[in-house]
């Protein structure tokens, strides 16, 4: 499916709806294996603030799974994708899942949006024995050890904002504030930020909540240049990240602004034009766009192949889920069902995609990858270094 062709799709899908890709039946398998086919499923954010960002991830797996299908599929089965859309909102996400998984409609889950969003599927998710791969969240309080079906793919928040603070103070800044995104997301970056200074005897120059929604954006913006930081810290996600950016650069335009992994998604990068200059943020997998990393060639070439042109980080992450989940159940076997497949991801030591490894040690809490990198940005978010 081209993405045009799938962007009108998702977009006109009422609240709730699902988008099946890969011609899915009607009629659900006995938890979404048929003789001919394996369904995963996927419940994240198709519209809302971050829409773009789901429906970019989104390509990714569909690209993953429609290169393994060209090949014959897992063991001669065809991979299908059930998408619903949640708008970010973690009640829509549990009633999708839910839905989902009633009847066994779906073998696994991939690709799930949203810190809070996938607190609420875990209960779910675990009573039922369903794997749960690439959630996409990097929060440690999901992180623990009796979540026995949860595979993490990216490295967590903690990660991120140690990676973040080290830089800041290695290079001087002490008085650090805090933007953060009034959500469970944003409220444990803005604690992990918080204990991260502490341990350096560094105290933040102020922490400010803002709306899901970016609504109180200006307000944001007013506050913390009164509290006249050296730097900025954004633990921030999606379209409300975007009026916090362009106000501060246009009031205060050399403060050093650095973000994490979610904090722009490049689909906001049109909207920020100039005001990306100089913007750092972490980086949780490659650059998508270094074509000298195998990776990024194979993943480039799955997109090309798919009539897919959006090239960037979601997308680049759906296809690094798809990329596990896709082991998995190549090592779970003909005779593949849901705990065989939990058994199968937890054994994936090693997994070299090509200058890129992904692996588990053995027993949970599942993290496939710590990779954190800073990276420096451009006008309309080309990245510099």
């Amino acid at each position: 499916m081209h993405r045009r062709r799938f962007l009108h799709a998702a977009a006109s899908l009422p609240a709730g709806a699902a988008l099946t890709l890969g011609g899915r039946s009607a009629q659900a398998a006995e938890d979404g294996v048929t003789a001919q086919s394996l369904t995963l499923g996927s419940s994240l954010a198709l519209s809302g603030p971050l829409g773009s960002a789901g429906q970019e991830h989104v390509a990714g797996l569909q690209a993953a799974l429609a290169t393994v299908n060209a090949q014959g599929g897992v063991h001669g089965r065809e991979l299908r994708l059930e998408v619903r859309d949640d708008g970010y909102q973690p009640a829509r996400t549990v009633e999708n899942v839910r839905q989902m998984l009633a009847g066994g409609g779906v073998l696994a889950l991939v690709s799930c949006m949203g810190t809070a969003n996938n607190a609420g599927l875990l209960p779910l998710v675990e009573q039922q024995g369903v794997p749960l791969v690439g959630p996409i969240t990097g929060a440690n309080s999901l992180r623990q050890a009796q979540l026995r079906h949860v595979f993490h793919v990216r490295a967590s928040y903690g990660d991120e904002t140690q990676r973040v603070v080290q830089q800041l103070v290695s290079v001087g800044v002490k008085d650090i504030a805090i933007v953060y995104l009034d959500n469970p997301f944003g409220r444990e970056v803005q604690r992990d930020a918080e204990a991260a200074l502490e341990v350096r005897g560094i105290r933040s120059a102020g922490a400010f909540a803002l709306a899901v929604d970016g609504g109180n954006a200006n307000a944001v913006v007013q506050a913390v240049l009164a509290a006249r930081p050296g730097a900025v810290l954004l633990g921030t996600a999606g379209a409300a990240t975007t009026p916090v950016v362009t106000g501060l650069r246009k009031l205060q335009a050399g403060l050093p602004l650095v973000g994490l992994s979610v904090t722009v998604f490049s689909s906001e990068f049109a909207r920020l034009g100039a005001a990306s200059q100089g913007l750092a943020l972490t980086q949780v997998f490659p650059d998508p766009e270094k074509a000298r990393l195998a990776v990024v060639r194979q993943y480039q070439a799955a997109m090309k192949d798919a009539g897919q042109t959006a090239i960037g980080s979601s997308s680049f992450e759906g296809w690094v889920n798809a990329q596990l989940l896709i082991e998995g159940l190549r090592r779970a076997g003909r005779d593949v069902n849901r705990d065989r497949l939990r058994q199968a991801l937890a054994g994936i030591r090693r997994l070299d995609l090509g200058d890129f490894v992904l692996g588990y040690g053995g027993a949970s809490p599942y993290v496939a990858s710590r990779f954190v990198e800073l990276a420096v940005l451009g006008a309309g978010g080309r990245r510099l270094a």
